[in-house]
């Protein structure tokens, strides 16, 4: 955590914008919410805003694998941190978990907002159009986490939500192949951090 602080306190003045990647489970959320409450005027934007809405993954094919790169606006999302970069008041929608869905015009960053850190599984995607990104970050940190404890992370989140064992267990599916893309497809990071060298809370 230290050592993040210290980085982002070394970029200087005017808008800046980090990127805080990871795969699912990996406490990426978690990490971002607490750099958030710990810099003065930062605000958080999760990249889960920009899941596509259920009726289009449904028509699409491509329910089951929602959290996938292909089921999230990630055009629209580039577009969102080119306009953070570029400074004044931004909109942006948040993603409420235990509804299912993208809530549109949910966040606010004010115009004289100076640090945005942005929270995700693809910031640092090699992909179209997610590589667009990686020019966009000022610091860009990239979570390392052994697979075995994202599957009990996961495991616990889902089981939180009061799914069925069935439901558990294809999420879980669905999530740690998402997490092989993020680990197998992402650009280098300035920064990446092991579990054991930041405190995160107990959270799924």
């Amino acid at each position: 955590m230290e050592e993040i602080l210290d980085r982002i306190a070394q970029l200087g003045p005017g808008r800046r914008v980090v990127a805080i990647a990871g795969a699912p489970g990996s406490g990426k959320s978690t990490l971002a919410a607490q750099l958030v409450a710990r810099l003065s005027g930062a605000v958080l934007v999760p990249m889960d805003g920009f899941h596509l809405d259920n009726r289009l993954l449904d028509r699409d094919g491509l329910r089951s694998c929602k959290g996938a790169p292909e089921t999230f606006d990630a055009a629209g999302f580039v577009k969102l941190i080119e306009r953070l970069k570029t400074g004044g008041e931004v909109i942006y929608p948040l993603f409420d978990r235990e509804r299912d869905l993208a809530i549109a015009g949910a966040g606010r960053v004010e115009a004289e907002t100076r640090l945005i850190v942005v929270e995700g599984n693809y910031l640092l995607l090699d992909r179209v159009p997610w590589r667009q990104l990686a020019g966009l970050w000022d610091l860009s940190v990239m979570l390392d986490v052994p697979q075995d404890e994202l599957r009990r992370r996961l495991t616990a989140r889902w089981q939180g939500l009061s799914r069925s064992p069935a439901e558990v267990m294809a999420h879980l599916e669905n999530d740690l192949g998402n997490a092989e893309v993020v680990l197998r497809e992402s650009m280098t990071a300035d920064l990446v951090v092991q579990p054991e060298s930041i405190s995160l809370a107990e959270t799924p």
